[in-house]
């Protein structure tokens, strides 16, 4: 039992080390010109135009406007400022990697946007807020299997929601942790369980190939069951589960780019396979 706990740890620590890195390529042009995001009022984010017609059907007529909103796993914080800027309130980010926080306040302090940033593992995000309770908490693209666990994860989301609040997930389908990149055939883990580590001195933004220094990652498999169950042991109730054909980035090597919707998809005559998910949970009033 030690030796796996400090195993876990020392994954977990290579991993905050990799997003510390990756934070300064995305801020430094990855993610474009920040500083024309920060100074566009109106700019939103494609992910969260994604994320918010998932939500909409869940939501008020007013959307996210007026409802306080809690960001986990928020990166440098491009799709929090994008959720305040739809209107939500009380508008909170939380990130395990120190450096990505430090860009998200940044980016927050330029657009002049009331955004409050923690540091902490999403597993233990009700202990970083104590005291907190949101409407709405979301998170999106590339944040569940960075997370070993999730029992926290549940607990968290169900402990920092209030009555009636929703919850929203929109990330890579379990399928793509189990595919090889090249046959499309499966090659890895789809069951909840797997562990898969890998060198990488790159992001998935262009470019970024020899620019990541801390390069090993640590990625852990999440089926539906156990994130439903989790959610559902909470307390919450799910009210939609989805799956769709398109992707927020290039996660294999044939995908296609639709530049105007901003999205990865398997050519035609390809099987059509689902490359992302979402669910859409509610706590109990």
């Amino acid at each position: 039992m030690h030796d796996h706990a400090a195993n876990l740890n020392h994954d977990l620590a290579e991993n905050r080390a990799n997003w510390d890195d990756r934070a300064e390529v995305h801020a430094q042009g990855g993610y474009g010109d920040l500083a024309v995001f920060a100074a566009d009022p109106t700019a939103i984010t494609p992910v969260v135009q994604r994320d918010l017609a998932v939500l909409r059907p869940h939501l008020p007529a007013s959307g996210v406007a007026g409802l306080s909103l809690l960001h986990m796993q928020c990166h440098i914080g491009t799709d929090t400022l994008s959720w305040q800027r739809l209107g939500a309130l009380d508008v909170h980010g939380l990130d395990f990697s120190p450096r990505s926080l430090d860009h998200a306040r940044a980016l927050a302090a330029q657009a002049d946007a009331p955004i409050t940033y923690v540091e902490a593992d999403a597993r233990a995000a009700d202990q970083a807020l104590p005291g907190k309770s949101f409407d709405l908490i979301v998170t999106s693209v590339g944040t569940i299997t960075w997370l070993p666990d999730l029992d926290g994860w549940g607990r968290s989301i169900a402990h920092l929601l209030n009555p009636g609040g929703v919850f929203m997930i929109r990330d890579n389908h379990p399928l793509l942790f189990a595919l090889d990149e090249q046959s499309l055939a499966i090659s890895g883990d789809y069951l909840s369980g797997g562990e898969d580590s890998y060198e990488s001195d790159g992001s998935y933004t262009p470019g970024s190939a020899g620019k990541v220094h801390h390069t090993s990652n640590h990625n852990w498999s999440h089926d539906f069951q156990e994130m439903t169950s989790v959610l559902l042991a909470a307390g919450l109730s799910i009210e939609a589960l989805g799956e769709h054909p398109e992707v927020d980035w290039p996660a294999l090597p044939e995908l296609v780019h639709d530049e105007k919707e901003d999205v990865w998809r398997l050519p035609q005559g390809r099987p059509r396979i689902p490359l992302t998910f979402s669910i859409v949970a509610r706590k109990p009033r």
